[in-house]
């Protein structure tokens, strides 16, 4: 009866969040409430929340400061001279254009949202598409991919869901997948290697007309200057028929951009915005730096660090109080969401386990996996969680399907962190997925139909994901 009603619960949890009937925050809360209640243990429903937001504060916290400190990095300018350097290096080259859009959408993937990725890098990009005739699905293909990879850090989303689920610490589970990561990064500037030449031999390294250049003002708003565009060429802010090109890189006819919209689009990376602090530009790096640093090398908890790292960056950039709080409330909407999410599984978690029905689940389960994959549930997980996190939402993927498959793999030996690794492994697809927010956020800046986006990107992206799981056994992290 319990393996029925527990995976009833997942069931009517994922229904819900899929079809978007409630918030994953209240259904988090109120479906196991009620299944609580049915199986004949709301009187213990206090015991099983306290028990699970106790254990998941640390958590919480991490989540909190990280999208503070990050998003304070952002408001400050430590990534603008990364776009100036990135856009210098493209030039007129499509192949260093797609490379570069790789990488930048990599590196500014460190700060964990990824509707903040996708405009800076579309922000920072977009122009160059247009104006050198390149397909934008390579663009938003080759940008997803990135943050995929990039969005398994611990203050991601993915890794805190998993160490909260299952109740390790992130640390642990992301630290040791950093080598099988990396093999995936490389994979994907690889493929934007691959896909830039492709380009470059459909277009030709176009050179922009030099005299334009003089009276030319860089509308990139990164302050790259005329020599980071095209070639020193002009890339105006204005409406551009679409990118030629029908081959399965994806160009299409675009139409006509939308004049409105280009405002929005370069708003992320004003060189004007007050929140700028070029004079200390060091200190900030040099503080990222060290965090990074203690946290790969645990010298403290990462939540402390971030706890350390967002009080001090405030202080030291916005020392008058005001301009503390409006950072703080910049900010406010993402951490309220992240955070109460966190907070939210607790009750989901807590019932699971508390009322015993992920034991019941995970008994039916290890007695249907055949006794030879039994030992190899980490690998079955790894491979599992490509189309199940892309049509699933990671709430519903980490908090109701993971736990089921680690008693699974508990029960074969497999350790919950080697399942918690190999449950990352589907990230690069699922930044494609169609409940993903931000990837909406991606195809409307850049003007791409999410239908063409998909066909494009998919295989490539499930790819990117069986590399890193193969890395992961190679290196035996999963």
């Amino acid at each position: 009866m319990l393996t029925i009603l527990g995976f009833a619960m997942i069931a009517t949890f994922l229904v819900l969040i899929m079809t978007k009937k409630m918030s994953p925050i209240a259904a988090l809360v109120l479906i196991p409430a009620l299944f609580c209640v049915a199986v004949g243990k709301g009187a213990h429903l206090g015991d099983y929340v306290i028990d699970g937001v106790s254990s998941l504060a640390p958590t919480a916290a991490m989540l909190m400061f990280a999208i503070v400190y990050f998003g304070v990095m952002i408001d400050v300018g430590l990534f603008d001279p990364v776009v100036r350097a990135i856009l210098r290096f493209c030039k007129a080259d499509p192949m260093r254009i797609v490379v570069g859009t790789a990488v930048l959408a990599a590196i500014v993937s460190l700060d964990g949202d990824g509707s903040t990725t996708f405009m800076i890098t579309v922000s920072a990009m977009y122009p160059l598409y247009k104006r050198l005739g390149m397909s934008l699905v390579v663009m938003t293909g080759v940008a997803a991919m990135a943050n995929g990879v990039m969005n398994t850090v611990p203050w991601g989303g993915p890794t805190a869901r998993a160490a909260t689920a299952l109740k390790l610490d992130a640390a642990d589970i992301f630290v040791p997948m950093i080598p099988a990561l990396l093999v995936g990064l490389l994979g994907v500037l690889g493929l934007a290697y691959v896909l830039g030449l492709r380009e470059r031999r459909r277009l030709g390294a176009l050179r922009l007309q030099d005299e334009e250049s003089a009276e030319s003002k860089e509308t990139v708003l990164v302050g790259a200057g005329a020599d980071a565009g095209a070639g020193g060429g002009r890339l105006e802010k204005r409406p551009v028929a679409g990118a030629g090109g029908t081959d399965d890189a994806g160009g299409g006819d675009d139409a006509a951009d939308g004049e409105n919209d280009d405002a929005d689009l370069l708003k992320v990376l004003d060189p004007d915005r007050p929140t700028l602090r070029p004079r200390l530009y060091w200190f900030n790096a040099l503080l990222t730096g060290v965090l990074v640093t203690a946290m790969i090398m645990e010298w403290l908890p990462i939540p402390v660090l971030f706890l350390l790292g967002a009080a001090l960056a405030l202080s030291v950039n916005y020392p008058r109080l005001p301009d503390q709080k409006a950072r703080i409330a910049a900010h406010a909407d993402n951490v309220l969401n992240v955070s109460g999410m966190v907070f939210a599984a607790a009750v989901f978690t807590g019932v699971l386990q508390g009322t015993g029905m992920v034991d019941h689940m995970a008994g039916w389960l290890v007695d249907t996996v055949p006794d030879g994959l039994g030992p190899h549930m980490a690998l079955v997980t790894g491979v599992l969680s490509l189309p199940l996190t892309y049509f699933m939402s990671n709430d519903g993927f980490y908090f109701g399907v993971l736990p089921v498959l680690a008693e699974a793999g508990a029960a074969h030996g497999v350790t919950p962190l080697e399942m918690a690794r190999a449950s990352l492994v589907g990230q690069p697809l699922h930044m494609s997925s169609p409940l993903v927010p931000a990837v909406y956020v991606l195809v409307g800046m850049a003007r791409v139909e999410f239908g063409d986006h998909t066909r494009f990107v998919v295989k490539w992206a499930a790819l990117t994901c069986l590399l890193i799981l193969a890395a992961g056994i190679l290196f035996g992290t999963v």
